[in-house]
């Protein structure tokens, strides 16, 4: 009797391009969505803070910065992200006895 596909457990074999090996750096993450998908954009800042305005006048930070990746994960996954996310940090905690303020 053969097994159908669809019903096998799933093993992923995931190739890192060596273009994307390195990876990128973000100093911060926007997180929004849709209907259809959630929408990760990774940004640095390109320079120092500068003083500015909010929109009614009040004094502010400006910090320039560019998007250095956008990553569209569908609904289904955020889940699966957050709690990889999580088993990483506490790995981390636990490793480096830190705690990120």
């Amino acid at each position: 009797m053969s097994e159908n596909p669809a019903e096998l457990p799933l093993h992923l074999d995931i190739d890192v391009p060596a273009d994307k090996a390195v990876g990128c750096y973000a100093d911060f993450v926007s997180v929004w969505h849709t209907k259809d998908v959630f929408v990760l954009d990774f940004a640095a800042l390109v320079a120092s803070p500068t003083h500015g305005e909010g929109p009614n006048g009040e004094p502010m930070s400006v910090a320039k910065s560019i998007i250095t990746s956008r990553v569209r994960v569908p609904p289904g996954q955020v889940f699966e992200v957050m709690k990889a996310l999580e088993a990483q940090l506490t790995a981390w905690e636990q490793e480096s006895g830190a705690r990120p303020s």
